[in-house]
């Protein structure tokens, strides 16, 4: 499964927002250094989508608007 997710790190409160199917927006408390974001953000979907954090997988890591590939969904 393909979803789009914008990410907005370094936010006061770690919020998941489901905009629909396949579109969400996520805060994030970690700021967006070192992988730090990206990282958190891959455990939030791992538990949103009830799958191993190896089975998430973010397309273009560097962009605050991420193509992300969920296995096993």
């Amino acid at each position: 499964m393909i979803i789009h997710v914008k990410v907005r790190p370094n936010s006061h409160e770690e919020i998941i927002e489901k905009i629909d199917e396949n579109n969400y927006s996520i805060s994030l408390r970690e700021k967006a250094e070192d992988g730090k974001a990206n990282s958190r953000l891959i455990n939030i979907l791992a538990k949103e989508f009830k799958v191993s954090f190896r089975n998430i997988i973010i397309k273009n890591p560097k962009s605050t608007k991420k193509i992300i590939e969920v296995k096993g969904k």
